[in-house]
């Protein structure tokens, strides 16, 4: 599994940090430091995708509405057909809580 080859302390470290985190707002201030807004949007890109990719959109639409290349689109979609399946976790964990908002 590729998930093997990130494991390790510095890593651990930085995932704890963002599980400290308590709400969007201290997101943003951590992510605004450790990364670059284009590294951010690129991440936040992929969601998107994802999430399109799971509704059934086709690449064009995803390309159209995301900015996307196709090539991104594609490795998302591997992600979510061959991956740890990190995507459906967090989609079904943000689905589920704005479920109890309502």
């Amino acid at each position: 599994m590729q998930i093997d080859k990130l494991r390790g302390k510095e890593l651990d470290q930085f995932f704890k940090g963002i599980l400290a985190l308590k709400d969007v707002e201290e997101c943003y201030k951590f992510f605004d430091d450790v990364a670059t807004v284009n590294e951010i949007q690129a991440l936040a890109q992929r969601m998107d995708v994802a999430r399109m990719l799971r509704e059934g959109h086709t690449y064009q639409r995803i390309e159209e509405e995301t900015n996307a290349s196709t090539a991104t689109i594609s490795r998302v979609k591997r992600s979510l057909n061959y991956g740890s399946e990190g995507y459906e976790m967090v989609f079904g964990r943000i689905y589920a809580d704005e479920k109890e908002e309502k």
